[in-house]
């Protein structure tokens, strides 16, 4: 198959244009700064958009990237660039998968969509919940609708990513091996959470399933709360996970951010890669930190 991916230098688009090509795939690389070599397509969001042609025999796109939701505390402006980076991006390339006729449109989003789940899981069929992230994902996924017009579209509402390099666990090991994580909160909040690997395995399954449409839930089959998860990763790390922030010293410390994305409970069930026969490779979170601290 052709693919074309738009986000391929970021963590899930490097990692997913790897696996495409070991499978024997051709990658097209729809890319912001100029064409440094081939299989690479310049394309400007803001300005000229996907050159015509450039998605002419393409079986494929997937739209990744957006600025990282948790780069730093947000203001007004930051969250406006999460927003640009994100809605814009993805009408251009709908209208662009549309007016090429390319078969399969695959579009990011986020387990953020849901909002607070509090004790409830969560699938697909479930609606939005409220906040700015899950009003930024409905918007998000609203700006695929120009390529539903002959396309199968897939929205990839992905939770937060377990990786070795990178990802949640990179801005948490140096905090963890320090001895001074812990849980934030009362840690009874629920985490979602999926490996590197089954991201690019799911990613991968949906583009070659044609039943595979709209909504996708890419989050492991356990969710656990998050003082588990504290406790399950700095057992991995040889520590001791004491240290507990109380949700009002986190909220002064993050503001809005520590609020939708860290004492939020995310309890988000893969319903949608299940019932099509996708099989985790990293189904609990155990397996997930072996992965991941493995070699």
């Amino acid at each position: 198959m052709r693919i074309a991916v738009a986000g391929s230098h970021g963590l899930i688009g490097s990692a997913l244009t790897s696996a495409l090509e070991r499978h024997g795939h051709q990658v097209v690389r729809l890319v912001r700064e100029p064409v440094t070599g081939d299989g690479q397509v310049r394309w400007d969001p803001e300005s000229f958009g996907v050159p015509p042609g450039s998605l002419t025999g393409v079986d494929a796109v997937v739209g990744l990237g957006g600025v990282n939701i948790g780069g730093r505390r947000w203001s007004g402006a930051y969250k406006q660039q999460l927003r640009d980076s994100r809605v814009t991006p993805t009408q251009v390339l709908a209208e662009a998968v549309h007016t090429a006729g390319v078969p399969v449109f695959v579009s990011a989003s986020g387990t953020s969509y849901y909002g607070d789940t509090g004790e409830v899981a969560v699938t697909e069929d479930s609606p939005a919940g409220e906040g700015f992230l899950a009003g930024l994902a409905v918007d998000w996924e609203a700006a695929t609708a120009a390529a539903e017009d002959g396309a199968r579209v897939v929205r990839l509402r992905t939770a937060p990513v377990l990786s070795r390099q990178g990802g949640v666990l990179g801005r948490l090991r140096p905090i963890y091996r320090l001895g001074i994580g812990g849980p934030i909160g009362d840690g009874q909040q629920f985490f979602s959470w999926i490996t590197l690997p089954d991201v690019v395995r799911a990613i991968r399954h949906v583009i070659d399933d044609t039943d595979i449409t709209g909504p996708v839930n890419l989050s492991a089959p356990q969710q656990v709360r998050y003082g588990d998860f504290s406790d399950q990763l700095a057992r991995r790390l040889h520590r001791r996970s004491l240290l507990k922030v109380p949700a009002a010293v986190a909220r002064a410390a993050g503001g809005e951010l520590v609020e939708e994305l860290i004492l939020a409970s995310s309890r988000v069930e893969p319903k949608a890669l299940t019932d099509n026969g996708f099989v985790f490779a990293h189904p609990t979170l155990p397996a997930a930190l072996e992965y991941a601290h493995g070699k």
